[in-house]
């Protein structure tokens, strides 16, 4: 039987590796912390959502297909944050 802490670990690792990677080589080597923002299991699958403390505005979805024994991985960058009102239009972000 799979524990939660057994797939956090692996989802964490798989963006820490990701992250390594990525990094450009001329940035100085800057320590960093994976967390994880949300998660959810349904039945053998389960979904993560997943950041780090660098301030590059990324964040990554992680999703394991327990019938496949696969991870589906994906990485965004979060471009801007904005309220809109219920018509659509923008509103104020009221802080």
């Amino acid at each position: 039987m799979t524990t939660s802490s057994t797939m956090d670990t692996k989802a964490l690792n798989i963006v820490n590796a990701y992250i390594l990677k990525h990094l450009d080589a001329t940035d100085p080597t800057v320590p960093f912390d994976t967390f994880i923002v949300w998660k959810a299991k349904i039945l053998q699958n389960w979904k993560y959502l997943i950041s780090s403390t660098l301030p590059d505005g990324m964040y990554y979805e992680l999703t394991f297909d327990g019938d496949k024994k696969k991870w589906y991985f994906d990485a965004y960058k979060k471009f801007e944050n904005v309220v809109l009102n219920e018509d659509g239009t923008r509103g104020v972000i009221n802080r």
